[in-house]
Order: C-alpha cells, then structure tokens, then sequence
C-alpha cells in the first residue's frame, strides 16, 4: 500500500542515479552515451529553472549524491538519486554494454543497470519542471522519469496518486530514508504522514479540501498541488483555470455581481515531508517559512488524546476528558475516554462543547431547528453526538449551500477533539440525577421504592429549606449590622465606597449589581500613593478621556490607573458603564479592571498593568526594536476578533463597544491583545443588536458612517470598526493622518484591490516573515468588514469562521463606506475644503493617542 516492491525501489534509486550523472555536463540540459561526468559539471533546464549534479551533505564530506536543486538556490535539494549509495568518488561514466545502459566510476563499480533493448539510442534532459527524464532520441519515447520515484519533496506536475510517496530524510544533513512517508490514504481523497516503522498514522488530513469540520484540512493551494488539478469546483463558486504558459495555476470565483482571480501556485511552489515528520508548503523557492505545515501542533497528531478526549495546546498538551467520561487507563493520557454508563436510549441527553475543532460528521440532514436535530439523533442509537447550524441569510442570498439549516450527526467514536476551533457540539450521555430534561419509566413492580424515595425526598427538602431560611434570615440581620457601620463610616467620610456606590446607582442597577459587582473600591489617597502622586514619571500615556499612571500598590501588584479628565467628555454614565461592564466581563481577550475610586469630581479606574502598552505603538512605530512580525500580527488580529465575538454573543451581557480602536487594544507580556476602553459601550437587550443615540461620540476613522452620520449603532458598526483595524495591522498606517497617500486608508487598500496589487499595501517590514494566503485572507476579511451597508458586513461570529478557514470561501467585498479626509494643508482656499455633511446629531471625535 505505501511502498512499491523493493526491486522497483532498488531501480528507481539506481534510475536516479543515471540522470544525475548525466547532469554534470557544464550548463547542458542533457547528456548522451559516452559522456563522462565530474563534481565541477551539472546539467541546467533550458529555462534555467533547476540544476542536476552532485553535492555533499554535510558540507565538506566525502559523501558525494546526485540530486537535482533549484538553480536560484543550490541549497534546496528536491530529489536525491543514491540516498542508500552516496558515492566516494566524484567522476562516474555512463556506457553501453549490448542492449544495456550501465554507470559506473573508475574502479568499475556498477550504480546502474538498465536493459533498453537491442540498440536503442538514448538521452538524459532535465526539463525545467524539475523532472529528468530517460528518453529514446528517435521516438522521444520516455523510459523512465524522475517524477515517477520521488524522495522527499513533491513539485508540480506529478499527482500524488495510491502508487507515490514521499519519504522523509533521515536528518537535516542525511538524504537517507528517515522515520516518515507521506502519501494518499487507503486510495480516498484523504492524505496521511505514516511512522514508517510501523505505517500507523501520525497525522491524517480532512477528505478534500474544503470540509467543514475537519481539524486538520489540506490547505487548498496543496491541494491542487497533490492532485494535478486543472479543473477543481469549491465552495465559493470557484474554479481552477488552466495552468498558464509559466506553469502557474489560478483560480477563479464568481459572484452575482464580481469575478476574482487568485493565483494558486506556480512552478517555483513544492511540498516536503521533513525529517521531524511535518509536511510544509512552500509558494517560493527561498521562503524561509512555510505557507502551510502539518501537523500544526501537538494537538495536531492522529489520536494524541484518543477518544472523546478534548486537546489543549499551552506550553505542553494537555488532554482533558469531556464531561461525564472518564480515562479507560488512568496512566496513559493517550489511551482516550470513555461513558461512564451507556447511551442508546431515548431519555439520554446531551453536553454541549464549544468552540473546538472535530473531525467530519458521518451524517448530514436539512432540518428546520435545533430541537428537530436533536429528536434525530436520539432517535438513532448509534448517533455519538450532533451539531446544528442555522440558516445563513447573507450565504443563501447568493445561493449558496452553507446558507440553508443543517444538522451534522456523528455515529463513530470522536477523534482528534482540539480547542481554538470555531464549532459547537453537543455529545450524547446517559442522564443524571439532576437532568431537567431526564426522564425515567415506572412499572408496577417498582412503584412501592418509588413511593418510598419520594417520601425521603419531600422529608430531604423540608429540612433543607428550613435551613435556607435560618441562613437567609441570619445573613439579613447581619446586613443590617453591616449598614448601620456603613452609615455611621458614610457621616465621617463622604467619599467612602458606599457614597460611591449609590451615586453611582449601582444598588438600583438590574441584576443586583450591588452584590455581583466584584471588584474593591479604593481610597483615593491609596491611588495617590500608588502613583506617587500622579507623577510625570509614572504617566504612561494621555488618552482621549485623559492621563494613565502605573502604579504600585501594597504587595508590589503593579497597576494602570486612569484618571479622568473633568475636560474629556466622559461623565458619571460613562464611568458608571465602565465599572459595572468590565467587572461582569471575563475574556482571555478583554482588559481586566482590578478596581475604582471616586472623590469629588475625581473619577478613576484601576486595571490590570499592560508591559507592552498599547497595540499603535507597535505597528505605526518604524523603530526595529518594537517589531512585530507576521505572525504575531496574525494572533493579534484573531485575538481581537474571539473578544468581539464574546462581547456579541458569548457574555452574559450583549454589548456593543463603539469605541475600538489601536490604541484601546492593549497587549500583555506574552503580546496577547485585550481591548480596553468600555466607557462609551452599550449594553443591548435580549436578541436585539442595535440603537441608535442623538450623542455621537467616537474616534475619527474608526466609526461606521451610518453610526457618524445618523447616530445609528450596532454590532455591525464594531465590525468596520475591527476592518479598520485589521487594514491598520497589516499596513502599518494609520485610516486616518497619514502623509504616504492623498487619501484613508480605506480608500487606498480599495484602489490597490481593484488594481490586483492587494499586496502592495503591506508593512514592508512583514515581507520576510508573512504568509502571503494569511495576508490575503487578512485583506479580504478587513475589506468585507468595512463595506458601506451594514448588512453587507460580516457578524463576528463570521469573522472567527473566515480567519481559521480557508481563502476559498470568503465573498467578494463590496465597496468600503469612504469617510472624506481631512485636508492636511492650512490653506483657504475652498479647493482644500473637505465637503460637509449637515446633521442633527452631535458628532464629538477623539483623538487617539498611544497608552
């Protein structure tokens, strides 16, 4: 199944070994009988593509091989003749012997032994594909083919059928047959990286490339790579082209209104199974980090954590068992889980696990709703688990199949559980005591025992509410204790934390803010201190609605303190909203606010101190030394996305920012972004994610104009907000304020867009570390998000699903909204005038500073 018979590996090896020989003619592209060949000679395709001869690994030794390299660098071996024979000597002769073509060196020691019958002429030509190929120069007939026995590396043009593989090297400086082979699993559309000393799976890719569910899906542009395609349909009603005269692939996708092309991969594209057992995709010969690699991490690796067992990834792996199983071997945390008691039965139930990464689901209905799902999946005894999807109303507007109500269902075991992933299930499990939607048959032989066990139960819970009460009644006495010491506290100290308690009506706010609110109240004389009385020495920065200070407080916990300006706009609703907002929100993604002081007119928050500062420092420095490469940029950005998301949907209150911007994405010591900065949000209520406000107040390029314009908002107005953001990551410029081109941001990412340069727009600084499929997906998604209608622009929930997905099934973008400039001359002259948009709204901007 994985290797070809010994004899077949034995001849290709030997086969390889021939056109290598061959190459060594000084910038030949062939080389015939009777030529003979040293280390100082190769052979050179026609285009100047690729070079055949010999080479050392490492360098230095007398370990000579014959391979064929890129011409632009020597140092990327693509294929390896002898790496079982590595020659001793550098001179080797090619011959004829009656009907055989023989290689050999100077002592007359056979490396190739081939019978091509009777007198057939022939020839060795490396063609500018990479391949080298043993050919009749009468008939031009191939006899054999480089492409047909690869080693470790795959390159366009040959097709990655049941019959090849790639087998890995044995180090970094050995071409020997290593640990790993990667090839097509058990002849489906599915590829897998093997153990080659017992073939068993390390890691196993989705079917295809465009499954939804798969953890571990074979990137799209490896995809047409390993399969030859000329033709492939995707999701997004997209289509392989033709390879063009360069032997560069390109896609296609259409919608009702836009085609868009994108260049799938090219001649110079490979893929390799190195020596550590990953499989990585390169687009160009010299990236130094790859477009693609699996397995991607720990987590990544076929059956780490077994059966119904969820893989975390921090500094080691960790597998955890979902609820209600249990370890089958407690010592071994790859050994999987498993029930604690049986399911199959119609009163089971069902947990659910959230945002996690699972293999595909073996059944797929088009059901109306969740519950109709779920009676389907109890009604079926071998059903394991179940996930449900609602309609789409933007994806069925185009027709698309993603649009309608679907229903997954799971009847095998589930593997390769992950988190950081973007879908929910729900795991079928027998039902507990407890269950509200259990349900347990009687019958006549046990209605005596039930009888019993109801008259323990009513005897149970009577003594347990009289318990309840006793407790209830003895905490109300002694509050009343407690707000007698407060009232007497409050006559003494009229900035106590009960003053500012009730003058910030939190006692009468809903949800009994009073008691959930959760974070102290500071005297503002410990703030001083803390600070060192507000000195210019621990001021870290000026917002818009005033100064931050570090500071210390008592046990060396290390604090930002923001005092509010009496000046910035920001009154008692804004702070009000800040303290009981932030103090109810727990995001790995959300800033943390550690506590609050009011005297006076003096209003502060205290939050958790972030090293780093804030994100704008970091993208619109040039400085070297605050670099960020790409693929931190890529954390940050999917970062702030998950804690948008969580703030639309995922939290107990569903909350609408208004105010994201750079400089209110903070970033810890490990550059972990955290948005900061809720005094201008708003809480919506129930299903509702809109509102509107006669009081605008926002930062200048990071408002959607229907909220700028109209005072209308909604969670569709943070989403151009994040567009914004996610253009300023990637350029490193601001939307607004810069002197490089006479428009926004905005304006220019969309120009370079209509003009098929989207690449243009990137930080010169990220060209080395950035993948180009991530930048493009990145440019996409920022574009889609600022589209003038808000209807147009993707929910959040959208957005996570986009950034962790593939490029081929993102939609077109839409014109972004174009908010006009502000003239950067100090001129008069009307010319220099930015038209003007009359409005009954109050339209206050902030300037955004860096924290």
């Amino acid at each position: 199944m994985i290797f070809a018979n010994t004899n077949t590996v034995i001849f290709s090896c030997i086969l390889c070994i021939v056109f290598i020989c061959f190459q060594y003619c000084s910038c030949k592209d062939n080389i015939t009988i009777g030529e003979s060949i040293d280390g100082t000679k190769y052979l050179e395709s026609a285009g100047k593509k690729f070079q055949m001869g010999f080479f050392t690994r490492p360098k230095g030794s007398e370990r000579r091989y014959i391979g064929i390299w890129y011409a632009m660098d020597p140092q990327t071996v693509v294929w390896v003749a002898n790496r079982n024979q590595p020659l001793l000597d550098s001179s080797v002769v090619l011959i004829r012997e009656g009907g055989e073509v023989k290689l050999r060196d100077k002592d007359n020691k056979i490396y190739f032994n081939f019978n091509t019958g009777g007198g057939r002429q022939t020839v060795l030509k490396l063609l500018d594909s990479g391949n080298a190929v043993l050919q009749d120069t009468s008939s031009e007939y191939i006899l054999w083919q480089s492409f047909s026995y690869p080693t470790d590396t795959f390159l366009p043009g040959m097709k990655m059928d049941s019959g090849l593989n790639l087998t890995s090297w044995k180090s970094v400086n050995d071409p020997s047959p290593g640990s790993y082979v990667f090839q097509k699993w058990e002849n489906v559309d599915q590829y897998v990286i093997l153990y080659t000393e017992n073939l068993t799976p390390r890691w196993k890719s989705g079917f295809g490339s465009m499954k939804i569910f798969e953890p571990n899906q074979v990137y799209i542009d490896v995809y047409n790579l390993l399969t030859n395609s000329t033709q492939t349909k995707y999701k997004n009603n997209c289509t392989v082209k033709t390879r063009t005269a360069n032997n560069s692939f390109s896609f296609q996708c259409k919608d009702a209104l836009n085609t868009t092309n994108y260049v799938a991969f090219n001649n110079h594209s490979r893929l390799i199974i190195d020596y550590a057992g990953s499989v990585k995709y390169f687009s160009w010969v010299q990236s130094q980090y790859p477009d693609w690699e699996e397995p991607e991490n720990e987590c990544s690796v076929y059956g780490v954590c077994g059966k119904f067992a969820l893989c975390y990834v921090n500094n080691q792996i960790t597998c955890n068992c979902l609820d209600r199983f249990q370890r089958v071997d407690p010592g071994d945390a790859s050994s999987g889980c498993k029930l604690t008691s049986d399911i199959g039965r119609h009163d089971d139930v069902f947990i659910n696990v959230s945002m996690i990464k699972v293999e595909n689901p073996s059944i797929f209905f088009e059901l109306e709703n969740r519950t109709d799902c779920e009676t389907k999946c109890l009604q079926n005894p071998q059903c394991k688990a179940y996930s449900y999807s609602p309609a789409n109303k933007e994806l069925a507007k185009s027709g698309r199949p993603e649009g309608k109500n679907r229903c997954w269902m799971w009847d095998t075991e589930l593997m390769n559980l992950q988190t950081n992933g973007a879908h929910n299930i729900c795991v079928r499990v027998s039902a507990a005591k407890g269950d509200l939607n259990a349900t347990k048959e009687s019958s006549p032989e046990n209605s005596s025992s039930i009888l019993r066990q109801t008259h323990v139960l009513i005897l149970t819970m009577t003594i347990l509410v009289i318990l309840l009460l006793s407790s209830l009644g003895y905490i109300y006495y002694k509050r009343l204790v407690t707000r007698e010491q407060e009232r007497s506290h409050v006559l003494q100290t009229g900035n106590s934390e009960r003053w500012a308690m009730e003058l910030l009506d939190i006692g009468q706010s809903r949800e009994n803010d009073t008691e959930s609110i959760g974070i102290p109240f500071y005297q503002f004389e410990a703030i001083q201190f803390a600070t060192d009385n507000f000195s210019d020495a621990n001021k870290l920065g000026q917002g818009g609605f005033g100064p931050v200070y570090k500071g210390m407080l008592p046990g060396g916990l290390e604090v930002a303190v923001k005092r509010l300006s009496s000046l910035s706009g920001q009154g008692l609703e804004e702070f009000r909203n800040e303290v009981i907002l932030i103090a109810k929100l727990q995001h790995r993604n959300l800033v943390r606010l550690l506590g609050y002081c009011m005297k006076g007119n003096e209003k502060i928050l205290v939050y958790e101190y972030m090293r780093n500062k804030s994100l704008d420092a970091f993208i619109f420095d040039q400085s070297p030394s605050i670099y960020l490469d790409w693929e931190k940029r890529y954390e940050i950005i999917i970062g702030i996305a998950r804690g948008l998301l969580y703030l639309h949907q995922d939290s107990r209150l569903r909350i609408i920012h208004r105010d994201l911007k750079t400089s209110n994405i903070l970033l810890d010591e490990e550059l972990n972004p955290k948005i900061s900065d809720f005094g201008l949000a708003k809480i919506v209520q129930g299903r509702d994610m809109e509102a509107s406000t006669n009081r605008v107040i926002g930062t200048y390029g990071y408002m959607a104009p229907e909220y700028a314009l109209d005072g209308f908002f909604s969670v569709k107005s943070d989403v151009f907000s994040f567009g914004v953001v996610v253009l300023e990551i990637l350029s490193g410029k601001k939307n607004t304020g810069s002197r490089q081109f006479h428009q926004s941001l905005l304006g220019y990412t969309w120009n370079l867009w209509k003009q098929d340069m989207p690449f243009e727009l990137i930080d010169q600084r990220l060209l080395e570390s950035s993948k180009s499929s991530e930048v493009l997906k990145c440019i996409i998604i920022g574009l889609l998000c600022v589209q003038e209608d808000p209807g147009d622009r993707p929910t959040m929930t959208n957005v996570v699903l986009m950034l962790l997905g593939d490029i081929a099934s993102l939609p077109t973008p839409k014109q972004p909204a174009f908010v006009t400039r502000k003239t950067m001359s100090s001129s008069s002259s009307s010319s220099h005038k930015p038209d003007q948009t009359q409005t009954n709204n109050a339209l206050t901007l902030t300037l955004q500073e860096g924290r």
